[in-house]
């Protein structure tokens, strides 16, 4: 199988993580009602843990020995657009279109969208460089997808989006892996380094989502146990972008 074989499968089977929450129509609507707050607060830790583990100390390393603080402005660029976007939806939700929707729901989808987007340009270099490189980096991807995809269709529900169409927009956004895998694949010479510029973009931008929408969420827990547990849940969301970080270095 070549290069291009792998990439679509091992992109197209990470897509499929998105139906993950496919497992929540089965619960009780009270149930997942006190379960959505735990699920933001692992998309919170995940999206600490991917940002400062995962795509800080890959632009770090695609930039090589080079000057970082171009990596470090796209940063503050990505987390500068994230709240300019927001506060454009907030007037946009509260003086234009009436919208049932909160405005942190389109940041995720844009910031998963342009993420995924970039493990799939990562999965298509990684293959072009030998299939097991290839296949670690695409099952390491895949490991971080899960919880995250979890906590991304917890803030879509808890956001006001039905639970079939949450699932269905979770997918779509899900889908640009593929899409970043066969542009990875055909334009390779073309966008080589890149990555290294998107990275710390899209982590501002999961940094802001963190930071702004999610944390604040938690922390306004009155009952002291709960907001031990979310506190807890958000560092297990940090403690599995580590896990699969240290995996990726021993297995790469």
């Amino acid at each position: 199988m070549g290069p291009l074989a792998w990439i679509i499968a091992t992109t197209v089977g990470i897509s499929l993580t998105a139906w993950v929450g496919i497992l929540t129509l089965y619960l009780r609507e009270e149930l997942l009602d006190e379960l959505l707050l735990g699920m933001v607060a692992l998309a919170a830790g995940s999206l600490i843990g991917g940002a400062f583990l995962h795509l800080l100390p890959n632009a770090i390393a695609e930039a090589g020995a080079e000057d970082t603080l171009p990596l470090f402005l796209y940063l503050i660029a990505g987390f500068c657009l994230f709240y300019v976007l927001e506060q454009f939806l907030h007037w946009h939700h509260h003086h234009g279109t009436t919208h049932e929707h909160e405005p942190v729901s389109y940041l995720v989808l844009a910031s998963d969208t342009l993420h995924n987007f970039i493990d799939g340009l990562v999965i298509a270099g990684a293959f072009l460089l030998s299939t097991p490189l290839g296949v670690t980096t695409s099952l390491a991807i895949a490991l971080h997808e899960i919880p995250q995809e979890i906590g991304d269709f917890g803030i879509l529900v808890y956001s006001g989006f039905e639970q079939r169409r949450a699932l269905v927009l979770n997918y779509l956004t899900q889908t640009t892996v593929i899409v970043g895998g066969v542009v990875g694949f055909y334009l390779n010479d073309v966008i080589t380094g890149l990555p290294a510029f998107l990275l710390p973009f899209a982590a501002g931008n999961f940094i802001y989502i963190a930071s702004s929408d999610l944390i604040p969420e938690i922390k306004h827990e009155d009952d002291v146990v709960r907001s031990m547990l979310y506190f807890l849940v958000f560092l297990v969301g940090i403690a599995l972008m580590l896990g699969v970080r240290l995996f990726r270095g021993v297995v790469g």
